[in-house]
């Protein structure tokens, strides 16, 4: 399995059978500046929201259009994407689970919020979300925008992942020290990647924190593009 960062909240994960697109956030995307977009969503099978803010959907229906890949999403976001496009996958909703070839992706709460500007004016789109993805022997917690919340609790014990993706930037979201705290109190990961951070000079720079507070887990502060082999 590979977990490729594209940058702020986006991941490429190539996982089992599936390319996995999360939240492909490419063109105004500081991280991704003077990358190559093409292999960044080369091959992709399906491309999961997690929410609807601009970081996060800007580019969704056009790299659907462009590769075949179905959206899935939160029912509200979901249908609103394909009304503009975006290759039809399913609009589900918390507690619900997919299956793409021998992955399973299951739709998990977040604490955030979730809208899209439409017509110049913010709209609603259904509830901020996380998942949990299942394959080649490895459960992920991918947090998506979040702050600590008591759903980590039964997410931690129900799902058992080993390895957690957790938005870890501060403002808008838990900051590194917050996502230590929920990391040892909810879960038992092996390995941490944090996200959401360094993108601009108003997040969290550098993840040191969290790996001075999680000294018996692997944390590996990713690097835009580069595998991360698990």
């Amino acid at each position: 399995m590979n977990i490729i960062w594209l940058g702020h909240g986006s991941f490429r994960i190539e996982i089992g059978d599936q390319i996995l697109l999360v939240d492909p956030w490419l063109n105004g995307n500081p991280m991704m500046e003077g990358q190559d977009h093409e292999a960044a969503i080369a091959g992709a099978t399906q491309i999961l929201v997690t929410h609807g803010h601009f970081d996060h959907t800007t580019d969704v229906v056009e790299i659907s259009k462009k590769t075949g890949a179905p959206v899935s999403a939160i029912y509200e976001l979901a249908n609103y994407l394909f009304g503009q496009g975006a290759v039809e996958g399913a609009g589900f909703n918390k507690g619900g689970t997919l299956s793409f070839g021998n992955v399973t992706v299951s739709m998990v709460p977040a604490s955030h919020s979730s809208s899209m500007v439409v017509d110049e004016r913010p709209v609603y789109m259904g509830m901020e979300t996380g998942f949990i993805i299942n394959g080649d022997g490895h459960t992920i917690y991918l947090s998506g925008d979040t702050a600590i919340m008591a759903d980590m609790d039964w997410i931690g014990d129900y799902y058992q992942p080993d390895i957690g993706i957790l938005s870890a930037g501060g403002h808008f979201t838990m900051d590194m020290a917050g996502a230590a705290y929920a990391a040892k109190r909810y879960f038992n990961f092996k390995t941490v990647i944090p996200c959401h951070y360094r993108t601009f000079p108003l997040l969290e720079q550098t993840a040191d924190v969290l790996k001075a507070s999680l000294p018996d887990v692997e944390v590996i502060e990713p690097e835009v593009m580069q595998p991360i082999s698990l």
